[in-house]
């Protein structure tokens, strides 16, 4: 099987933000001690991602590349691809077409974050995966503000509701999503919804009618934000703060998930950690240099 591509999708205006992201993309915003689009890019390279597709808007793309660089200095490959409208998640696998190539992917939406015990088995599950797609869900207490996707008792979808009326599950679709190399093809056969999107839910439903959608489920002890109002970012501010301050890990580290990873070595942490003198991220990646060998990756992280 061809090695799995990462799309992050990082478009959008960020409306439900302003007027805080009138000058600045949203994932660019600071969660805590690092921006936004770190938490995914993570994720994604906890999923065993080398390469990477950035969707932006055009005028937000030359802040990315000042960000991101080429990811050579993480052992990645970075493309950006512009995003000239939101017309949908499912545009994405449009947009990116070129740079799959035939190859399966992993998306991750550019606001989500998750965090949790388990989330490296799981992400390792999907990865697997040759045929069909898996989607992340999370209960919530408000199912009804979310796409919910209902399960039989093998944990395989059954059902794909977007915002129901009477939901017949607790399960919110979150924003990671695993698919094979037909997803392109499958969101060029999609209409636009009554909203006029390309909607990632008419997507799944493609797989869920062949028996093809599995579902992730990130359990107790698994946190997910979707930082897309004021609230919910003050939220994920708070929990990755404490998680980090009470643990002793960061959250969302890129050169750490490179590094357990084997993508880089300890002489490339500390050459990152340069430039950012002696902040305590960049005391982070000097204490995990100084330590030799990367520590066991479990719980690292959610993004995706």
């Amino acid at each position: 099987m061809r090695q799995r591509k990462g799309i992050v999708l990082a478009g959008g205006s960020g409306t439900r933000l302003h007027p805080v992201t009138l000058g600045v993309s949203k994932q660019l915003l600071p969660v805590h001690d690092k921006p936004m689009i770190y938490y995914p890019l993570s994720l994604l390279i906890m999923a065993g991602v080398e390469e990477i597709a950035v969707i932006t808007t055009p005028d937000d793309q030359p802040a990315f590349r000042r960000l991101l660089g080429d990811g050579g200095q993480l052992g990645l490959a970075f493309e950006f691809i512009a995003q000239p409208a939101p017309d949908g998640l499912a545009q994405a696998y449009l947009l990116a077409e070129p740079f799959l190539a035939g190859a399966p992917s992993v998306l991750a939406l550019g606001d989500n974050i998750f965090h949790g015990p388990d989330l490296q088995r799981l992400l390792d599950a999907a990865r697997r995966q040759i045929l069909g797609a898996t989607l992340f869900a999370h209960p919530v207490s408000d199912p009804e503000r979310y796409g919910v996707v209902e399960t039989d008792s093998s944990g395989r979808a059954v059902g794909l509701v977007e915002k129901p009326a009477r939901p017949q599950s607790r399960l919110a679709a979150t924003g990671l999503y695993f698919a094979d190399h037909e997803a392109p093809s499958r969101a060029a056969t999609l209409r636009p919804s009554a909203r006029g999107e390309l909607e990632i839910t008419a997507l799944l439903e493609t797989y869920l009618a062949e028996g093809r959608l599995e579902v992730a489920t990130l359990g107790p002890g698994h946190a997910w934000f979707d930082t897309g109002t004021h609230e919910s970012l003050c939220e994920a501010v708070n929990f990755v703060r404490t998680v980090e301050r009470h643990q002793g890990l960061r959250i969302g580290c890129i050169e750490e998930a490179a590094y357990r990873r084997g993508l880089i070595d300890a002489e490339a942490l500390l050459r990152l950690a340069a430039p950012m003198g002696r902040t305590a991220y960049a005391e982070h990646l000097r204490g995990l240099a100084a330590a030799g060998v990367p520590r066991p990756a479990a719980g690292l992280l959610k993004i995706a």
